[in-house]
C-alpha cells in the first residue's frame, strides 16, 4: 500500500467512521465497499482524501450508504442525476479524469440528492429502475404497461410510439411527461434521459436489432420481446452492442418466470421422475386480419414459428437444459394467399445429444394448441395449457401441481431489474435467444432442402 493510501485510510477510519475490513474492501457507513486498490491509486488518492476529509460529517449524518461496487466497477446513484451516464462511463474508462474532477466537485452534490448506493441499499430504499417501452402495439397495452404497474423493481418513465394519437392518452394514463415520450426519429435523445434506465423493445421483429442497438449506443440496457431478431446474424450483432456499451441484455421469455414452468423445470432437471426419453410440445391459435404485420416477412421474419412455435421449442430446451444438434421440419399451408409470406404450419423433429426426441409444431390456422408434455423413466411431465398469459396447469403422474396466479410480466422485468442492480447475468440473456435463432434457422433450412439439418452451434 502507497503512503498515500494509507494516509487516506486513516482519513477514512477517524473522519468518516470507516474501517478496513480485509485486503479488498472498505466498510463504509456500515456497507462494504469495492477493491479500493482498483481506485486508489497513486497521485489520486490525495483527491478522495481530500473530498472524505471535508464532507465526512455530511456524510456520516446523510448518507444511507457509500458504495464502491467490487462487481460491476460502477457507482450507482440513489437518485437519476443528468450526469449519471457520464460518470459511469468516465469511472470506467479514465479513473484519473474521474477522480479528479469528479469526486473532488461532485460528491457533494450526489449526497445532498441522496447519496450513491449499492444494489443492496437500492432494494432497501425501494428506488425502481424506469423503464422505456418502445411500440405501444397490443402486447404492450394490455400485458406489458399493466406488469409495470404490480412490478416491485421498476416502473413505466417512457415511452416510444409513431402514432401520434397514442402519446397523449399513455400521458394522461400513466403520468408521462411529454420530455420522456419520443418517435422513432427522436428516439436517440433517450440517451440523455436520466429518468430510463431499461428499454423494452416491443416491435415487429425485423427492428429489434436496430432500437436493440441504439439503445445500448445511449446507454441503457436492454429488454427485447421474443423471438430476439429475424436472424441469428442480427442477434450477435445485438449481443455485440450491448457488450461494447456495457449494458445487459434480455430477451421477453416471460414462462421462465412464471411459477409452474419454472417447477416443471426443476422437476425434469432434477430428474425427480428419472430422465426425460421424450418431449411433445406446440403452440398455434388461428390468426385474423390477413393485412397485420405478422403476415409480412419483411416485417415478422417469419410466421407461425417465429411468433408462437418459438414457445414449443424453448419449453423443449428448458427442460433438458440441452441444445438441439439435428432437426428435421416440415411445412404445410393451406390458404397460400394469406400466408404467402410466412409460414403457416410447421411440424419438426428435434434430436438432442442425450438421445431425447422432441417432436413439435405450430399453427396459425386453428386454436386449441398449447401443451408440452415429457415422458420420463418413471413418469410424466405436463402443462396443458402452457403458454398464455394466463391459466397454466401443470401435471405430472404424481399428480397436479398448483401455484396462485401470478404477473409473469412484472416477474420477468423485476428479474432483470435485479440482473442489473446486482451485476449478474440473465439466464435469458442475448445468449438465449440466438440459441433459438439457431434452432429456428435450421428449421427454415430443413424445410427449404428437404433434409435433416445440423444445428449451428
Amino acid at each position: 500500500m502507497t503512503q498515500g493510501q494509507r494516509g487516506l485510510l486513516r482519513s477514512l477510519n477517524t473522519q468518516s467512521r470507516c474501517k478496513v475490513w480485509g485486503r479488498n474492501a472498505i466498510w463504509i457507513n456500515g456497507t462494504i465497499g469495492a477493491d479500493y486498490r482498483r481506485l486508489l491509486g497513486g497521485y489520486w488518492a490525495i483527491h478522495l482524501c481530500i473530498a472524505a476529509t471535508c464532507f465526512s460529517t455530511f456524510v456520516h449524518s446523510v448518507a444511507s450508504g457509500l458504495l464502491f461496487d467490487k462487481n460491476s466497477s460502477r457507482v450507482l446513484s440513489a437518485v437519476s442525476l443528468q450526469t449519471t451516464e457520464t460518470k459511469m462511463n468516465m469511472l470506467r474508462n479514465n479513473r484519473r479524469e474521474f477522480l479528479g474532477t469528479s469526486l473532488t466537485a461532485g460528491v457533494a452534490a450526489g449526497i445532498a440528492q441522496g447519496g450513491f448506493f449499492s444494489a443492496s441499499s437500492h432494494a432497501k430504499e425501494n428506488k425502481k429502475l424506469g423503464v422505456a417501452l418502445v411500440g405501444l402495439g397490443g402486447l404492450s397495452t394490455n400485458q406489458i404497461a399493466p406488469g409495470l404497474l404490480n412490478a416491485s423493481l421498476c416502473k413505466l418513465t417512457a415511452v416510444v410510439t409513431g402514432t401520434p394519437e397514442k402519446e397523449k392518452k399513455w400521458s394522461d394514463k400513466y403520468g408521462i411527461e411529454r420530455d420522456h415520450i419520443y418517435n422513432y426519429q427522436s428516439f436517440d435523445k433517450i440517451a440523455s434521459d436520466d429518468s430510463v434506465d431499461i428499454v423494452y423493445i416491443v416491435l415487429p421483429n425485423s427492428m429489434h436489432a436496430e432500437f436493440t442497438i441504439r439503445a445500448a449506443k445511449a446507454g441503457k440496457h436492454v429488454l427485447c420481446e421474443k423471438p430476439m431478431a429475424s436472424s441469428a446474424a442480427d442477434c450477435r450483432d445485438m449481443i455485440d452492442a450491448c457488450k461494447a456499451a456495457n449494458r445487459q441484455l434480455a430477451i421477453g421469455y416471460r414462462c421462465q418466470f412464471e411459477p409452474h414452468h419454472v417447477k416443471s423445470m426443476q422437476i425434469a432437471r432434477s430428474k425427480e421422475l428419472g430422465s426425460i426419453k421424450m418431449i411433445e410440445a406446440g403452440f398455434g391459435f388461428k390468426i385474423g386480419d390477413p393485412k397485420q404485420w405478422r403476415l409480412r416477412k419483411a416485417l415478422a421474419g417469419g410466421g407461425a414459428l417465429m411468433d408462437v412455435g418459438i414457445y414449443a421449442l424453448q419449453s423443449c430446451r428448458y427442460l433438458l437444459g440441452l441444445e438441439a444438434k439435428m432437426i428435421t421440419a416440415q411445412e404445410t399451408k393451406t390458404d397460400a394467399t394469406k400466408f404467402a409470406e410466412v409460414d403457416e404450419s410447421i411440424t419438426w423433429l428435434m434430436q438432442f445429444p442425450s438421445g431425447v426426441l422432441a417432436y413439435c409444431s405450430t399453427s396459425y390456422n386453428f386454436n386449441g394448441l398449447n401443451r408440452f408434455q415429457a415422458f420420463t423413466d418413471n413418469g410424466f411431465i405436463r402443462m396443458d395449457p402452457a403458454f398464455g398469459y394466463t391459466g397454466a396447469r401443470l401435471e405430472t403422474s404424481q399428480g397436479k401441481i398448483e401455484f396462485k396466479e401470478q404477473d409473469q410480466f412484472a416477474n420477468e422485468m423485476d428479474n432483470f431489474a435485479k440482473c442489473i442492480l446486482e451485476n449478474q447475468t440473465s439466464k435469458v440473456s442475448g445468449e438465449e435467444g440466438l440459441k433459438d435463432l439457431l434452432a429456428i434457422e435450421a428449421i427454415y433450412k430443413s424445410i427449404e432442402t428437404r433434409a435433416t439439418v445440423e444445428v449451428e452451434s
